[in-house]
């Protein structure tokens, strides 16, 4: 399938309580990776595709909700056609060091999916 749903994210104001919570159901495993000052990233290790994590919410007055990623071949332009056809570029495109770019839109229905771009590999 082209542009498939390559990563699911939790974006939550408790991530301690979320990995415990899902944990346990899921019996989920984490591995934690600093982002910056005061960032971490929790990568949820399932053993399947696609890949999931949770980190606190970058932008706090959202709401605590689970966001899929599509995966695409040019972050910048699956941004600017989102926007032609009527949605909203909610995070721009955003460098991730090594890993890709991403970026969030919302449609207009209102509903928010990510697109994702990795590195080229070296």
């Amino acid at each position: 399938m082209k542009n498939k749903f390559c990563h699911i994210e939790l974006n939550t104001d408790d991530p301690k309580k979320a990995k415990e919570f899902y944990g346990k159901l899921f019996e989920w495993k984490f591995e934690d990776m600093p982002m910056g000052p005061g960032h971490e990233y929790s990568v949820i290790t399932t053993g399947a595709d696609p890949g999931g994590g949770l980190q606190k919410k970058p932008m706090p007055e959202a709401p605590t909700a689970w966001l899929t990623y599509v995966e695409v071949a040019d972050v910048e332009g699956a941004l600017k056609k989102a926007a032609q056809l009527g949605g909203k570029v909610v995070v721009p495109a955003t460098s991730i060091p090594d890993m890709g770019k991403f970026g969030i839109i919302q449609d207009p229905t209102g509903g928010h999916i990510g697109v994702w771009g990795a590195a080229p590999k070296k």
